[in-house]
């Protein structure tokens, strides 16, 4: 059965109203608690983290409300990254690990996302069971009228301290210009690659609470390429409001993504004899031309459905080291249980003071094919088998491309959105493609 509150990446939605409203929040907390119980895992704390929107002390005190009504405790780490809470999560002695974060969107939206006691994000069976928990709940819970505020109780030190472990070059006399997105990595990450020997100048490290991914951040890199070359900077870095993602820029202002990042990380781990199998795991979203790189330097790359959470099981199933999206969530599983924007960074800037080459360089030989991706609002997410209009269209695409390139619609998990990626040889073609199926999307919805 579908899942009514969680998508690929937790529960999400603007701030205030359902499913983030005060009443269904509340039950959140219970239903999660009762889980915990159920585990036999309720003895030890839940630790809470949030990123830095305005509505995050808000959604955290009626979380830890909700626990308590069943006794159960929160630690709570206040701002901090997604990977932090999973990493934390997972070494530490708690029951699960919550992040209140809608990670790339806009301020009013936010989010929840549960980390199981193994710092792994819950399967979806668990996820909906919890829902069904939820559902029964809220036919008899209100939330009380003002909860008591959190104050942090838990110091993210060990997690930095953790990261700076993964290195074993430092980055002494590395330049970077890092845009943290007023998100949660505003003020460990300047800290972070300053103790890992880096110059960094930071931008976008400033958060109001409203102004979080505003023109900022892993989804607008123009501000950062263009310092990059003012500064005649070495690397680049941009996180999203959790940094559990990174985009990086090279000297020249070329953009960095998670399939150059994957192309330049899976090369260094194979040389150091750390990819076993020769494999990495990326999505149905990467680049055709990540896959011939790849190829050539013997390394097969499988593909799975949007969405790190799925990328990460397929890792798992193949015992694949590495795997990610071009978005820019990277997963180092030899590390990590989750993409982490800080980690993604050290590693491949610690591959250019290895290699003594330049982002520039590193990505170099990776051919991109030209790929449109357009994003249509819709009122309802009907399948699309039953949408005949849509699916004929698509298959005439396909033929048109005859195997040299490949067309992609799909349903964002998190926003109600139908994503109609197109990718070929010729940019006109495309274009010419993606605007046939956008218009029969809009003929069967509206």
């Amino acid at each position: 059965m579908a899942k009514k509150l969680f998508g690929t990446d937790g529960i999400r939605g603007v701030a205030g109203e359902p499913p983030l409203d005060p009443r269904t929040v509340t039950a959140l907390g219970i239903a999660l608690a009762d889980d915990l119980i159920r585990q036999g895992l309720a003895a030890k704390p839940v630790l809470l983290g949030m990123d830095t929107r305005e509505s995050g002390p808000a959604l955290a005190a009626r979380l830890a409300e909700g626990m308590a009504r069943r006794g159960v405790s929160v630690q709570f780490a206040g701002v901090v990254t997604t990977p932090g809470v999973a990493y934390l999560t997972r070494t530490g002695d708690f029951a699960a690990g919550i992040m209140i974060s809608a990670s790339h969107n806009p301020f009013a939206d936010n989010g929840i996302k549960v980390f199981a006691q193994t710092g792994f994000k819950l399967p979806d069976a668990e996820e909906h069971e919890i829902e069904e928990e939820i559902f029964r709940i809220l036919e008899k819970t209100e939330p009380s009228a003002a909860p008591v505020a959190l104050t942090e109780t838990y110091d993210v030190r060990r997690y930095m301290d953790f990261l700076l472990g993964t290195l074993s070059t430092r980055l002494e006399g590395c330049s970077i210009v890092m845009d943290c997105g007023n998100g949660a990595a505003s003020a460990l990450a300047p800290a972070l690659f300053r103790e890992a020997g880096a110059r960094v100048t930071a931008i976008c490290n400033e958060p109001n609470g409203r102004n979080i991914n505003l023109n900022c951040g892993a989804l607008h890199l123009e501000q950062l390429q263009k310092k990059v070359v003012e500064l005649k900077a070495d690397a680049g870095v941009a996180f999203d409001g959790d940094a559990d993602r990174a985009l990086m820029v090279g000297p020249s202002g070329r953009i960095v993504d998670g399939d150059a990042i994957m192309l330049i990380a899976g090369r260094r781990m194979q040389q150091d004899g750390h990819l076993p199998g020769n494999m990495i795991v990326s999505t149905v979203m990467s680049n055709l031309g990540l896959e011939k790189a790849l190829g050539l330097a013997g390394i097969t790359m499988l593909r799975t459905a949007v969405g790190d959470k799925y990328v990460l099981e397929e890792m798992l199933r193949r015992n694949a080291p590495l795997g990610g999206e071009q978005s820019g969530h990277i997963i180092f599983s030899e590390y990590s249980t989750t993409g982490d924007g800080m980690l993604t960074a050290l590693k491949v800037l610690e591959t250019c003071r290895r290699e003594n080459l330049s982002l520039d360089d590193l990505a170099s030989d990776l051919k991109v094919f030209p790929q449109l991706l357009v994003n249509v609002r819709v009122k309802e997410r009907r399948p699309l088998d039953q949408l005949p209009g849509v699916v004929d269209e698509i298959r005439a695409c396909e033929t048109e491309l005859n195997g040299s390139g490949r067309v992609l619609v799909r349903f964002s998990g998190t926003e109600p959105l139908l994503r109609v990626m197109v990718e070929g040889a010729e940019q006109t073609q495309i274009e010419s493609l993606a605007g046939r199926i956008v218009a029969a999307i809009h003929q069967e919805l509206g």
